[in-house]
């Protein structure tokens, strides 16, 4: 019996033998928040799992975290690199603290749990695997084609060479600053898309580690890497001057191929002068445009063995794009959904229009025929003329380059003239609902001619709203829809006409995508992006990562306030606070630039609430309410972190903030902040520097406000952040849901109505400017439905969902609601339907390890808190009338 196999065997009998009549697994065991990962550079990972035991109360009473690198020894619970032996805790996440991890080496582990009788149970055993560890493991140099920026075609780079040996495994490590596809003996490598994610590449490169065990055989070999530009090499003009980034260059790689032979022997293959290139026929590629391909230049098999390589040249060495080349340990970017045309309109025999029923992020693939030299040019959008042409009005407006020679969001193909060709792009996406296809030719298409990918980072969905409204169905759908089609490896503003990490939008959605995807390893690199991009004076540019551009003067407090909310959110979800623990210094940092320039604890610093209905709020308040909030977290940070003078010294700050804005803003007699307008009201409200006291009357004042526009919007994205939670929280959860499910003009409901698939950028759909079409901004919504139907919120106290507080509304005009977050913990479940006008059905599942604080509204009979255990509760709840 192989090893392998007997290690499965082992590893399954372990825990089906613990588990003998009990319902209790131990199940989810991730690695810095990754699943089996290879090629990570942490020396410390943190090792987390999930109790999944269905009993009233479960609870886990002790742990013990066994490693070792050899999967035997862990079967045999003899952790020779790591056993904690057991340990009374009853915490799901631990950092690898035993014997110094080596690079290149796998490591086995399981974890052993006491349950609330005291008995045990093993999981089954997984690994993580070292990568470099450090920058000086490299053996390949980074090598290059020689060319200079401005040079056009793709790059093809091959290396043909022998395993003389049986070979055991082999991994592949890749830096590249650029993008790249790689393969082995003419075999596309992962299913990834989009590698290397997009960093500050003079700061911070990233290497991607794979096993290509399978991939290579004894004797010949052959390796082969294409390189494309990403954001390395913008050749495309835009108006955030990405074609002047002070790292610009021709795309750059460093490879090492190590194989392990099965004698013990290790060999490695590194990129050197014995490498070859050629141009490929991508003959032109742009992120942020399309990708032009010329099948008549097609080398088939360029990556195998049996290619004629000898009319290709020698490459260049390159000096690395940065000192700092580190894993890349995050879930990657893939074609996650095929999409098949929804319908086709031939206009004529040279222009063909598909529509795919959904906006999306991606990338079309299309099989097409023609004469050779045919031009075909696949047109991206997300509008169509009354003609049924393509409508690019609303997405080119910031596109600087040649409309003919490089046309925006369009891939262009030459055909071959011998039978069907095939393309995808490979080196970029589009933001699109429709496709037009026009050709220098005629050529017969179909509906099957195309096929639509929806790309994004593949997070794994952890939430679900249900419903008895349609509306709210589809709302919800779209929210998601637009968070997935702005995350690539960061979190965008729109997939067309920008792609840009606009930080203020980041932050406006992060309880959507929290409640909603598990999205920390997202979000833990693109902090890592804002360290590498904030100033020493503490200042951030508002879009992350940057070439230069958002270094103004108004990428202030409502925008760069990720670097604080952010990673307090994680910690919120997660309880993990190693993101804002690494962040600390940079919060720190920021807040203090922000007190040394403010008058009187007041700053005006910011974009304020942008793209607002009609009424514009004052730009001091809202930005000063987020230095309130910035200096807030970062006090309770010191407070984790036992900081004891940071403690007390940014409590007093955060103190000191909220009595200057309530004095110069609140009127106590009115109950009205600044202009009274619904943001401002809202704004208040949701980040609490509201006096105790005041708090009714401030709320009331924003129903009223609600009411009068008859529960219609009047907000920008501050607003929209704010007020449907400042109204739920505060009294007003019927009316917070009538704006929610609002359907005319101007609401989330409108869009809907009105065949979107994703959130918008205006509330407006006749607006002239700010008018793509999947935009996440307004996205808070998608978090609001967990918080202020379904009640679910983390405990600042008790992070990551250890204790619950649960605050359901049981809105009137919703006959049924259920909610689901998959926690670290486990899945909360809060779910009510309306039996009659006095009768409510309510179910609450929570998870093993875990509990909750129940608090229900006022008209309901009974008790108003009540502490629940882990395990399913359902409760009939009566309704005072």
């Amino acid at each position: 019996m192989k090893k392998q196999t007997l290690i499965a065997l082992l590893s399954v009998f372990t825990c089906t033998l613990s588990l003998s009549g009990q319902n209790v697994s131990i199940t989810d065991l991730k690695a810095e928040h990754l699943e089996n990962p290879i090629g990570i550079d942490t020396p410390s990972p943190r090792l987390s799992w999930r109790m999944d035991d269905s009993r009233q109360g479960a609870m886990q009473m002790a742990f013990r975290i066994i490693v070792d690198t050899d999967s035997l020894n862990v079967v045999r619970e003899q952790g020779n690199k790591w056993d904690t032996k057991r340990i009374s805790s009853d915490n799901m996440l631990a950092s690898y603290n035993g014997a110094a991890l080596s690079p290149f080496t796998k490591y086995y582990w399981k974890v052993m749990v006491w349950d609330m009788n005291n008995k045990s149970i093993s999981s089954p055993i997984t690994s993580f695997e070292t990568g470099m560890m450090n920058v000086r493991n490299w053996q390949g140099s980074w090598i290059g084609d020689g060319r200079d920026i401005n040079y056009q075609p793709a790059s093809y780079f091959r290396k043909k060479f022998s395993a003389g040996k049986t070979i055991l495994s082999a991994r592949a490590y890749i830096a590249v600053a650029g993008l790249y596809e790689l393969y082995i003996n003419g075999e596309k490598i992962g299913n990834h898309r989009l590698d290397p994610m997009y960093t500050r590449f003079d700061r911070r490169n990233l290497y991607v580690t794979y096993d290509v065990t399978k991939q290579l055989q004894k004797g010949d070999n052959a390796v082969g890497v294409l390189l494309g530009n990403g954001w390395y090499n913008h050749q495309s003009m835009a108006v955030w001057d990405f074609h002047r980034a002070p790292w610009r260059n021709r795309p750059t790689f460093c490879m090492d191929l190590r194989i392990t032979y099965a004698d013990g022997s290790v060999e490695t293959i590194p990129t050197d002068l014995s490498w070859q290139k050629a141009d490929s026929p991508i003959t032109f590629n742009s992120i942020y445009t399309g990708e032009h391909y010329d099948a008549r230049l097609e080398k088939r098999g360029w990556n195998t063995v049996i290619f004629d390589d000898s009319g290709w040249q020698g490459v260049n060495y390159r000096s690395a794009p940065s000192g700092n080349i580190t894993a890349q340990q995050i879930c990657p970017i893939r074609n996650v959904l095929k999409v098949p045309a929804k319908s086709i309109n031939k206009i004529n025999e040279k222009t063909y229009v598909f529509d795919f029923g959904q906006n999306m992020s991606g990338v079309t693939q299309i099989k097409v025929a023609g004469k050779e030299g045919t031009e075909v040019r696949i047109k991206h959008g997300e509008r169509l003329y009354e003609n049924g042409r393509l409508d690019m009005s609303n997405i080119d407006v910031y596109y600087r380059g040649d409309k003919e020679k490089d046309p925006f969001q369009t891939d262009i193909i030459i055909l071959s003239g011998k039978g069907e060709d095939e393309f995808m792009a490979k080196f970029n996406y589009k933001g699109f609902r429709y496709v037009e296809v026009t050709s220098s030719e005629p050529i017969e298409l179909t509906q099957n001619s195309i096929i639509a990918y929806f790309i994004h980072s593949d997070v794994k969905p952890l939430g679900e709203i249900k419903t008895s409204s349609e509306l709210i169905n589809k709302l919800w759908q779209a929210t998601n829809n637009a968070y997935l089609s702005n995350l690539m490896g960061y979190p965008t503003d729109c997939p067309q006409r920008e792609k840009n990490g606009w930080t203020g939008d980041g932050h406006f959605a992060i309880e959507t995508a929290l409640y909603n995807y598990d999205g920390i390893t997202v979000y833990e690199k693109w902090l890592a992006d804002h360290r590498d991009e904030q100033q020493p004076n503490g200042v951030l540019p508002d879009i992350i990562p940057t070439g230069g551009w958002g270094y103004g003067t108004d990428n202030g407090l409502d925008w760069t306030s990720t670097i604080a909310i952010i990673p307090w959110n994680i910690y919120l979800f997660y309880g993990d606070s190693k993101l804002l623990y690494d962040c600390y210094d940079n919060i720190k940092r920021y807040v203090n630039y922000v007190n040394r320039t403010s008058v009187n604890h007041l700053t005006s610093w910011g974009r304020g609430d942008w793209v607002p209905v009609k009424t514009h709020s004052n730009k001091e308040f809202t930005s000063s309410v987020y230095f309130y909030v910035d200096a807030k977290i970062l006090a309770e940070a010191a407070k984790l972190f036992k900081k004891n003078d940071d403690f007390e010294y940014y409590t007093k700050l955060a103190e000191e903030i909220k009595n200057a804005i309530n004095n110069k803003y609140l009127n106590r007699k009115t109950g009205i902040y600044a202009g009274g307008s619904q943001t401002e009201l809202s704004v208040a409200l949701q980040w609490q520097i509201v006096p105790e006291d005041m708090i009714p009357v401030v709320a009331k004042n924003l129903y009223q406000k609600v009411e009068e526009t008859n529960f219609h919007l009047d907000v920008g994205v501050l607003g929209a952040k704010a007020i449907l939670n400042a109204l739920s929280k505060n009294g007003y959860p019927d009316a917070a849901y009538k704006v929610a499910a609002q359907d005319t003009y101007p609401s989330w409901g409108w869009w809907i109505v009105n065949g979107a698939t994703t959130l918008l950028e205006n509330w407006d759909l006749k607006a002239e400017r700010d008018i793509s079409n999947n935009h996440m901004m307004f996205g808070e919504i998608g978090g609001w439905f967990f918080k202020g139907l379904g009640g679910i919120f983390p405990d600042p106290d008790a992070p990551g969902f250890k204790h619950i507080i649960m605050r359901p509304n049981f809105v009137k005009e919703l006959k049924h609601f259920e909610s689901t977050h998959e926690s670290p913990y486990g899945k909360i479940i809060s779910r009510w339907e309306w039996k009659n006008k006095n009768t409510i059905s309510y179910t609450v599942n929570i998870p093993a390890n875990s509990n909750a604080t129940l608090y229900l509204p006022e008209n309901i009979k009974g008790d108003k808190e009540i502490d629940l255990k882990a395990g399913l509760h359902s409760l009939t709840l009566k309704v005072n009338q």
